[in-house]
């Protein structure tokens, strides 16, 4: 067993995306320093979490994320409410495009909670991550060649969730994002697209396939609520965490990171901290804000960098 830090491979990939990136001119304009593959494995054993500790994760937002993809819903007005602002910049661009109004983040997230109906119009993101995850839609034959779209769509986690209990041993453990029927209609297609688990030796193990990873700013995110579902699932299927895998297909940092990116690698992580689940609600679908807890997390500060649209 290794005695080096779980964040090191971390900070490894990211000095080497730094140095040895090639420049690639995204969608966004501002253009990246980018390798293609990696993999970092962080043991999830005596509820170990993969939290950074060379800057602050604001792990309960993270967490109010999953609980709301678990939901299924896709508008942003959710998460508002829990003053959660990492959705709005979508919306709001699409907004100002489409009006012509330059109207201010904040006064667009106060009226998207005082405005039912300017939610609606404004702030749904799309069948982004929840729609699929747990109303994918499908169609059913109702004649000879002839199909309609079903009143039900197909909730993939609740599929998981059974076959892990009933069938652990399949490899068709899958939770997947990538509808490539709607992805035109999503604010943003699926970045963390495709979920997979193993139970072996009564733990459970889960693989995360990112196509597009935000080195700098949304892996921290990504990480931490992939464990969280990790170790959600495997409460409720009464297994052990495992070990958590991610892959990342597209890994980059922004050009206009470079002060977040400097910043980072002066710093040493330290510190293990541990992520409780203080009960075991009926279903995958009950958990609360509440429920979780994290201890020994000692960060260093916070590094803000901007967002790329």
């Amino acid at each position: 067993m290794s005695d080096q830090h779980y964040e090191q491979q971390y900070l490894d990939l990211m000095r080497r995306v730094w140095t040895e990136g090639t420049i690639q001119h995204d969608r966004t304009g501002v253009g990246t320093k980018a390798l293609f593959g990696a993999q970092m494995r962080f043991s999830l054993a005596e509820d170990a979490v993969p939290l950074l500790t060379t800057k602050r994760v604001f792990w309960k937002s993270a967490a109010r994320e999953m609980l709301w993809f678990l939901t299924g819903e896709t508008n942003i007005r959710s998460l508002l409410v829990n003053k959660v602002r990492i959705w709005t910049d979508w919306p709001l661009a699409r907004y100002r495009v489409e009006t012509g109004d330059d109207m201010s983040q904040e006064d667009f997230e106060a009226r998207i909670l005082a405005d039912a109906a300017f939610a609606a119009r404004w702030g749904d993101l799309g069948p982004v991550y929840g729609k699929q995850w747990t109303d994918w839609t499908h169609y059913e034959a109702v004649g000879e060649g002839l199909y309609r779209r079903a009143d039900q769509g197909i909730n993939q986690v609740a599929a998981v969730m059974n076959s892990l209990r009933s069938n652990p041993g399949s490899r068709r453990h899958i939770i997947e994002g990538w509808n490539v029927a709607e992805i035109d209609q999503m604010a943003l297609p699926p970045c963390h697209k495709t979920y997979q688990f193993q139970v072996a030796d009564g733990r459970l193990n889960g693989l995360l396939f990112q196509r597009s990873c935000d080195l700098g700013l949304g892996f921290a995110f990504n990480v931490f609520s992939a464990s969280l579902l990790i170790r959600m699932l495997a409460q409720q299927a009464g297994l052990e965490p495992g070990e958590f895998i991610w892959q990342g297909g597209d890994v980059h940092l922004y050009l206009n990171h470079a002060p977040l990116v400097e910043a980072q690698l002066a710093r040493q992580p330290a510190g293990n901290p541990k992520l409780r689940i203080l009960r075991r609600p009926a279903s995958i679908f009950d958990y609360q804000i509440e429920d979780f807890a994290v201890e020994d997390y000692t960060p260093q500060a916070h590094i803000a960098a901007p967002v790329a649209i």
